[in-house]
């Protein structure tokens, strides 16, 4: 099932997609749910399976408008330098990081597919992250590995959007280039757990423009997805709606000779088979003045 936050004529809903162009909206058949966030936290993703199975399309999927996905995430944790050759890409020669490299995001940082990313009037260096992003179902502490996968309600794309010279403004803290309105973007829908049939198999690719940027698997991952879970769930507790940005690849932008910065008319796809493409263009900020 593909689970989705959307606008029409100017109303929010959530819904599933349906025969690849169609969209059930949910919302009036789902009592008590208002979007797809209240959906995870309570639960009801099953209840959402059963009320999609009937129906008929409410939508074309050319008629909505894609918001973020998870529209009111509890968390967003992201992992950094987790894919094979990253470590290369900051002047290591391996991969020995005893734990994982974690930061937060806020959610006004995240747009959904189809919507611009923005960038500011504060700096050029707009670049791309293209990311698998895994989705908490089923809350929990200390969560063994070998049952980490059981507490996700499925995987959504993300870019994890970044202002690179403001994550070097102090030492070990990337706090500020990582959360700066619509730079980064989440989407297109949840692809449910069910019809995921192996992670490390699922092949991410990053386009920019058409050029391809960035292609590997999570097989390649120093944490996979399963042990992320494992250790954030370790001091925090997970909760449903919680998302997880699990690493991007080697080939962002910034990792050029010159840099290959985001200008307003870029477009980056973010693409896995088996889950989607999500697509954003870039536009500067309309600042008042």
């Amino acid at each position: 099932m593909r689970l989705l936050s959307y606008s029409i004529n100017g109303e929010q809903s959530f819904g599933a997609v349906v025969d690849d162009r169609g969209v059930v909206d949910l919302r009036p058949r789902l009592d008590g749910i208002a979007d797809l966030s209240e959906l995870l936290t309570q639960g009801r993703v099953d209840d959402a399976r059963a009320a999609t199975a009937d129906a008929t399309p409410d939508h074309d999927i050319a008629d909505i408008v894609f918001e973020r996905t998870v529209p009111r995430p509890g968390r967003i944790f992201c992992i950094g330098v987790n894919y094979g050759g990253r470590n290369a890409e900051y002047g290591a020669t391996s991969i020995d990081a005893s734990y994982p490299s974690v930061f937060v995001r806020f959610a006004s940082s995240l747009t959904g597919h189809d919507q611009p990313l923005v960038r500011p009037p504060e700096s050029e260096q707009l670049d791309y992250e293209g990311e698998i992003v895994a989705v908490v179902g089923i809350g929990g502490r200390r969560i063994p590995v070998d049952r980490a996968l059981d507490h996700l309600v499925g995987l959504t794309l993300g870019n994890e959007g970044t202002i690179r010279d403001w994550v070097r403004h102090a030492k070990f803290n990337v706090t500020q280039g990582k959360n700066w309105e619509s730079s980064g973007s989440m989407g297109p829908w949840i692809v449910t757990m069910d019809e995921i049939d192996d992670i490390e198999a699922l092949h991410l690719t990053t386009h920019v423009n058409g050029e391809l940027r960035q292609d590997d698997t999570p097989a390649t991952m120093k944490y996979p997805i399963a042990e992320q879970i494992a250790y954030l769930s370790t001091f925090a507790a997970l909760e449903p709606g919680d998302v997880i940005f699990t690493g991007t690849p080697t080939g962002a932008g910034a990792r050029f000779d010159p840099p290959k910065w985001l200008v307003p008319g870029d477009v980056v796809e973010v693409s896995v088979p088996g889950i989607g493409t999500l697509r954003n263009g870039v536009r500067d900020e309309q600042v008042p003045g």
